[in-house]
């Protein structure tokens, strides 16, 4: 049996963020920031690390934040092209050698299953991978990102290697 190569990943990233109100009444929960970058971005990274070159993003209602974060914005990259070296400059540089995003809105919240349905026809019987639009994982030092260890079964999954 071949082993077909996991190229598409599901951010399913349609939930109301009930657990952080009030706060996520002004801004999706995947939005809030962690250092200096948003969550969602932080798993859209890790999908490009792994390899991964088609992006799905399941959004709701109110979640347009996350569609425009994602755009290639030139007005904002163009002051700083002069400047690559300001670090600002290079954050917002690197979207544009990003593979597309692609987004599904879930018009109704029936659970995580239902988001993940919603990707059917974009994946048309493809492997895929799912990676939860609020959830950061970080490898040690030296190791494969998560999702890549996960695609090559590797054993650094092993609770005994995390000490």
């Amino acid at each position: 049996m071949r082993k077909e190569r996991i190229r598409k990943v599901v951010i399913p990233a349609g939930g109301n963020g009930t657990r952080f109100l009030p706060i996520t009444r002004a801004q999706p929960k995947e939005m809030l920031p962690v250092v200096d970058k948003p969550v969602i971005q932080y798993v859209v990274e890790e999908a490009i690390q792994t390899g991964i070159d088609d992006i799905l993003i399941i959004t709701g209602r109110n979640k347009r934040a996350i569609e425009d974060h994602f755009d290639k914005l030139p007005e904002c990259t163009q002051p700083f092209s002069k400047y690559r070296a300001q670090e600002y400059g290079k954050s917002v540089q690197h979207f544009d050698e990003w593979p597309d995003i692609h987004y599904v809105r879930q018009k109704t919240q029936n659970g995580l299953g239902d988001a993940i349905l919603h990707a059917k026809h974009h994946c048309d019987g493809e492997p895929f991978a799912v990676l939860l639009g609020d959830t950061i994982t970080v490898p040690r030092t030296g190791m494969q990102t998560c999702t890549s260890q996960l695609i090559n079964g590797s054993n650094a999954l092993d609770p005994q290697l995390w000490q």
